[in-house]
């Protein structure tokens, strides 16, 4: 009886290759199989090029394609499909690689992919690999302290609605806005109106070519890059 693959699920980071962290490229270097996402409009998974120098010679990448749409039974068939693919290779004893931007836990579709997996199969050999996210890079960037001493700080969503944003603020003294591209103009005026657009800072293409750090959300794009973010000091004393 063949012994089932392990699926690893790898986070290459925020987009700086130099951001990849050495348990990530040890295990890129052992597994037999690459997933890389994509959507199914193109096949460009900008996860895979950062992973890309650091993988075995000869390794089988697989691009799974993923729908842009909100569509839940499109969704869940894609979900379904992309799975099973996934399941065929460590039923053959392979091991694998899922590749994912920043941390394979934090906002990821390899949440989604482990879910399904283990409905599929609540015996799938599963390993997570954390890697750097988006925010904390950013942070690092600009020196913005995300929290400290008693501090909380909010991690969110920028694709929530507006009302569930403010209460969010509302309470935590520190925040990060991801996927802030989304609803851009309804975040500043949001956070114009509470008084925190000259406490915000809107980091786009972090580490990668284009990179921009505005200090002055009135400045920005009615839509900024698909890989922007928001980081909001409400309570610096």
């Amino acid at each position: 009886m063949i012994e089932k693959g392990t699926l690893y699920g790898i986070g290459v980071g925020p987009g700086d290759p130099e951001l990849i962290t050495l348990k990530a490229i040890r295990a890129l270097g052992t597994v037999d199989v690459i997933f890389a996402a994509a959507s199914t409009k193109n096949d460009y998974s900008t996860a895979y090029s950062i992973a890309r120098p650091h993988l075995r010679e000869g390794v089988e990448v697989i691009r799974l394609g993923f729908p842009m749409t909100k569509d839940p039974e499109e969704l869940e068939k894609a979900w379904q499909a992309n799975a099973k693919i996934v399941a065929a290779e460590l039923d053959k004893g392979r091991d694998a690689a899922f590749l994912t931007l920043g941390d394979p836990l934090t906002y990821s579709t390899y949440g989604y992919l482990q879910r399904t997996l283990l409905d599929l199969d609540p015996d799938t050999r599963l390993r997570a690999v954390p890697g750097i996210t988006s925010f904390h890079a950013a942070a690092a960037r600009i020196g913005f302290v995300l929290a400290e001493s008693r501090q909380s700080v909010l991690i969110t969503s920028g694709v929530t609605d507006m009302e569930k944003l403010e209460a969010q603020l509302d309470v935590a003294d520190n925040a990060v806005i991801l996927k802030a591209y989304k609803n851009f103009e309804e975040i500043r005026d949001t956070l114009t109106r509470l008084r925190l657009d000259d406490k915000t800072v809107l980091v786009s293409r972090l580490g990668m070519d284009g990179e921009s750090i505005l200090t002055d959300i009135k400045d920005a794009p009615e839509r900024p890059h698909y890989f922007s973010l928001a980081l909001v000091k409400k309570n610096e004393e």
